[in-house]
């Protein structure tokens, strides 16, 4: 039933789809080409004005994502939910969308501009890895709370085809951790090698 709500056909999905695994894999290749070309000598402003324009980058293609999803969800059938239980998932659904708002925004207050947007791979290193909440309740918060804030969404429209959104970028997140913590510990590693 969960799965012939969604209309497979719908291009608008497929496109989604295709963006939703563009966001990190693009931003993932610019932060490593940054982090190529950018020499150990490079200025200081030149390195920041690099990391600034990466951050309009990410930013600015994942509110388009984060607008293509909304936009699928409206688009999509949705479960009926009964009367008796409607308010209950959109207070459920309120509730898990505070949650993820709360470990992007931490994330977000605790590691500044830089430290969220890639900065390291513009040489813009922090002195020392950020143990205080989120980062002592989850890994990776900003990704969490950021595929939390995806699910709250499916739910308070009660749409499967949001659920299924909320796994792909789950599953995208996961894969992209699996390339950019290894690299950022190896950036790491290097800058203890030259003190």
């Amino acid at each position: 039933m969960f799965l012939s709500k969604v209309n497979f056909h719908d291009s608008q999905l497929h496109f989604t789809c295709v963006i939703i695994i563009l966001c990190p894999l693009i931003w993932n290749i610019l932060a490593r080409l940054c982090h190529k070309l950018l020499p150990k000598y490079t200025p200081k402003s030149v390195r920041y004005l690099t990391c600034y324009l990466l951050t309009i980058w990410i930013f600015s293609f994942s509110s388009y994502r984060d607008y293509l999803i909304r936009k699928t969800i409206q688009h999509q059938p949705k479960i009926n939910v009964p009367n008796e239980y409607s308010a209950l998932v959109e207070i459920f659904a309120i509730g898990i969308f505070l949650l993820g708002q709360l470990f992007v925004l931490s994330s977000f207050y605790k590691l500044g501009i830089t430290g969220t947007f890639l900065g390291d791979y513009c040489g813009i290193l922090m002195d020392a890895p950020v143990t205080s909440f989120p980062f002592n309740v989850l890994n990776n918060p900003m990704y969490i709370g950021s595929t939390l804030s995806f699910l709250a969404m499916a739910l308070y429209y009660s749409s499967p085809v949001g659920i299924l959104l909320t796994i792909e970028v789950y599953i995208v997140y996961q894969i992209a951790l699996q390339f950019e913590e290894p690299y950022t510990k190896w950036i790491y590693s290097q800058k203890k090698k030259t003190k």
